[in-house]
C-alpha cells in the first residue's frame, strides 16, 4: 500500500509542500520509473528519494560517496523516528553481519552505504534478499569519467540494476554538464528515464570576482561588513589554519577544517559552526559535502578552483535560507600561473604512467609476465627517492594505475606523517641537551620544513633519514619520543602500504590498454580549468549567465547582483548618498581610499566610482600622500 507523499511530508519532516520538482520526481519513483534529477545544491535532493520509500513496503538502498555524508542523513532520519543503517568503514564482519540482518528482518527504511561496498560478495548476497522499493544514487556524477569527482567505484552501482531488475533506480547530483548526464544514464542502465533538471539559478546569490593584490585585508573587510555565517574556501590544509589565525586576530570568530583532523576535532568544530559560536568556517574542498546550514551569508574563495562544478557547488552553499548572500572569489595575477602549475603539472601523461609502472616492477624485481595477484609492503617514500620521482606525479599516477585496476592500494595510501613543533625553542634547546640524540633530527626537521611552529606541517620521514644518515625506524622513534615529552603534536601514518598488482607484467603493452582515456581524461581536466579562468577573466556578461550556461542553461535576464552587473547598472545605493558620506567623513582630515572604505562599510567599486565623481566635480583632490582630502 502506498501512503499519500504529501502527508508522509507532513508527518516526518514538517513541510506542507514540494519544492521545485520533487513531488514530479517522488510519484515517478511510486509509480516504478527511473529517474535522472539534476538539482541546484540546496533544491532538496534527499526529499526525492525518502518521501517515495516511506510511502511503501519494503527498505531504500543509497549509494553515497562521503561517510560524513552518510551520517549526516542516517542522523537526520534517526531524529525523525526513521530507522535507517549506515555500512561505512571501520566495522567488524560480524557488526557487518548484524546490520545486513537487521535490514531483512528489523524493519529499516534506509541502508545508507559507500560504492565500495558492493564490492563485497555478502554485501551483493544479502541486498539480493532484501524488499528493495528503491535505488538511489546520490552525488551520481561520480559514475562518470568526465565528472569532476570521478569515482571509479561507482561504476559497481551498475550491477543494482542486475540484481534486482525491478527496483527503479534515481540518479541525484548537483553539477552535471550533458555529457556527464548521458554518462549516468548509460553506466546505471537506466530504463527510459524521467530526466528532470530544475533550473540552477540562485537568484539570491550575488556571485563576484574581485582582483586584489592584498587577499587578507580583502578577507577582514568582507566578513567584517558581514555578521552572518560564512565559509571560506582554500587549497591547503596549511592555509585553512593560518587563515583561521588571521581572522581570529582581527576579532572575527573563525576556525578550520580540513581532511587531517581527527573525528571528534571534525565533529566538535562543526558543531561549534552550526549552532554559530564560530561564525566563519575556513576550510578545505573536504567541507561541506551533505551539510545543511541555511544561514550562511558569504562564501568566499581564497584560490582559483581548478572546476566550475566545484566552484558552483562550493559557492552554492551560501543563502539556502532564501536570504540575500554573497559568494566571492578573491585572486590575483599570481594565481593563475600558480593554478596552472599545481593542476595541469601533477596529471600523468601515458609516459610517466609506462615510466612509474617500469619502476614499480623494477623495484619489487618482478619479471615480465610475472606478479599477478602478488602483494608487497610498499615505502612510497623510499620508492620515489630511489628513483627521483616528483612525489605528486608518482602520488597522481598509482591513483591511475589503482583507478585502472593495474594495482591495488591500502585505503591509507593518501595519509602522511605530520608534525607540529608545540614547545617555545628556548624549551627545545633546553631538552636536546638533555636528549641529544634527537639533535640531529630536528635541527634538520626545522631546516627543511618552514612553519612547522605555526601549522601542522607533513614530512617526508625517509628525507629525514637521508638527510641525517639515521635509519628511519630511528627518526620515527625519535619523533614518538618528542611527543610523549610534550615537543611535537604528532600524527604518524606508517609509509608502509599495501601494493597488490592485479595483472601480470607487460610493460608498455599494461598501459595501453587505457592510454587513450588518461589522454582523453587529462584534455577534459585542462578543458575545464579553461572553463575556470574564463569566467574569472569575464567581465562583460552577468555571472549568473555565465555559470548557467556552462551547465547548458540559458538566463534571458541579468541578475543585477554581481560584480559585473554592478558595474553595468550601478548598485542600488545612491552615488550621491555615498557622495555626501565620503566629504563628510573627510572634514575631519585627509584619508585614503582603504581608511574610506573601512570607515563607511562601502564596497571597493561604489567607493571608486563615488570618488571619481567627486574628483571630476572638484569637490575633492588627491594629495602627495596619496590621500583624498576636500578642496
Amino acid at each position: 500500500m502506498i501512503t499519500d507523499p504529501r502527508d508522509t511530508l507532513q508527518r516526518y519532516w514538517g513541510f506542507s509542500d514540494f519544492r521545485g520538482s520533487q513531488e514530479k520526481i517522488i510519484k515517478a519513483a511510486l509509480n516504478g520509473e527511473d529517474v535522472l534529477a539534476l538539482l541546484p545544491t540546496g533544491g532538496g535532493k534527499s526529499i526525492c528519494f525518502q518521501v517515495p520509500a516511506m510511502c511503501q513496503e519494503g527498505i531504500c538502498i543509497v549509494v553515497s560517496p562521503l561517510v560524513a555524508l552518510i551520517h549526516d542523513q542516517v542522523t537526520n532520519l534517526k531524529n525523525r523516528g526513521i530507522k535507517a543503517i549506515a555500512l561505512t568503514g571501520g566495522i567488524s564482519f560480524e557488526e557487518l553481519v548484524q546490520q545486513l540482518d537487521n535490514c531483512l528482518y528489523g524493519g529499516y527504511k534506509f541502508l545508507y552505504l559507500s560504492p565500495e561496498r558492493l564490492q563485497q560478495n555478502l554485501v551483493i548476497e544479502r541486498i539480493q534478499q532484501m524488499n528493495v522499493n528503491l535505488i538511489a544514487i546520490d552525488e551520481a556524477h561520480c559514475i562518470s569519467q568526465w565528472g569532476h569527482d570521478f569515482r571509479p567505484a561507482y561504476l559497481d552501482c551498475g550491477q543494482l540494476r542486475d540484481l534486482l531488475p525491478t527496483t527503479p533506480i534515481m540518479a541525484l547530483t548537483a553539477t552535471a554538464t550533458k555529457e556527464v548526464a548521458k554518462d549516468i544514464v548509460t553506466h546505471l542502465n537506466l530504463k527510459a528515464p524521467l530526466s528532470v533538471k530544475d533550473s540552477f539559478l540562485r537568484e539570491n546569490i550575488a556571485f563576484k570576482v574581485k582582483t586584489t593584490e592584498d587577499k587578507l585585508y580583502q578577507l577582514k573587510q568582507l566578513f567584517g561588513r558581514n555578521k552572518s555565517s560564512g565559509i571560506v574556501y582554500t587549497s591547503s590544509r596549511k592555509m585553512t589554519v593560518k587563515l583561521a589565525q588571521y581572522l581570529n586576530s582581527n576579532q572575527i570568530s573563525a576556525t578550520f577544517f580540513h581532511g587531517g583532523l581527527t573525528k571528534k576535532e571534525k565533529q566538535d568544530k562543526l558543531q561549534q559552526w552550526l549552532n554559530n559560536d564560530i561564525l566563519i568556517m575556513v576550510a578545505t574542498n573536504a567541507f561541506g559535502m551533505g551539510v545543511d546550514k541555511p544561514d550562511v551569508g558569504l562564501v568566499v574563495h581564497y584560490q582559483i578552483p581548478d572546476s566550475l562544478e566545484n566552484y558552483f557547488q562550493e559557492a552554492g552553499r551560501a543563502g539556502r535560507n532564501g536570504q540575500a548572500s554573497q559568494a566571492i572569489l578573491l585572486t590575483n595575477d599570481e594565481d593563475e600561473g600558480l593554478l596552472k602549475k599545481q593542476f595541469l603539472g601533477s596529471l600523468p601523461d601515458s609516459p610517466f604512467l609506462k615510466k612509474l609502472y617500469n619502476k614499480l616492477n623494477n623495484y619489487f624485481q618482478i619479471s615480465f609476465g610475472e606478479g599477478h595477484n602478488e602483494s608487497f609492503q610498499f615505502n612510497f617514500n623510499e620508492f620515489v627517492s630511489v628513483y627521483n620521482l616528483n612525489p605528486y606525479l608518482a602520488y597522481n599516477s598509482l591513483k591511475v594505475l589503482d583507478q585502472y585496476s593495474v594495482i591495488s592500494l591500502s585505503e591509507s595510501f593518501s595519509k602522511r606523517t605530520s608534525i607540529q613543533f608545540i614547545a617555545r625553542k628556548e624549551k627545545i634547546f633546553d631538552y636536546l641537551e638533555v636528549y641529544p640524540r634527537a639533535a640531529l633530527a630536528v635541527k634538520t626537521i626545522l631546516r627543511t620544513y618552514g612553519g612547522i611552529f605555526d601549522f601542522e606541517t607533513k614530512i617526508n620521514t625517509h628525507l629525514v633519514a637521508q638527510k641525517t644518515g639515521v635509519p628511519e625506524a630511528q627518526i620515527l622513534s625519535i619523533l614518538e619520543q618528542l611527543e610523549r615529552d610534550e615537543i611535537i603534536a604528532y600524527k604518524s601514518k606508517h609509509n608502509d602500504l599495501d601494493l597488490t598488482f592485479l595483472v601480470p607484467r607487460e610493460d608498455d603493452r599494461t598501459i595501453n590498454v587505457f592510454a587513450h582515456k588518461v589522454k582523453e581524461l587529462n584534455l577534459k581536466k585542462a578543458e575545464k580549468l579553461r572553463a575556470m579562468m574564463k569566467y574569472v577573466h569575464t567581465t562583460k556578461m552577468c555571472r549568473s549567465k555565465q555559470l548557467l550556461a556552462y551547465f547548458g542553461e540559458q538566463l534571458s535576464d541579468d541578475c543585477k547582483r554581481c560584480d559585473v552587473c554592478q558595474e553595468k547598472y550601478g548598485s542600488n545605493i545612491s552615488t550621491k548618498r555615498v557622495q555626501e558620506s565620503i566629504t563628510h567623513f573627510l572634514r575631519e582630515g585627509s584619508k585614503s581610499s582603504r581608511k574610506l572604505s573601512e570607515h563607511l562599510n562601502i564596497e571597493e567599486p561604489i567607493l571608486i566610482k563615488a570618488l571619481r565623481s567627486l574628483l571630476e566635480q572638484e569637490k575633492i583632490k588627491i594629495n602627495t600622500k596619496n590621500e583624498y582630502e576636500l578642496r
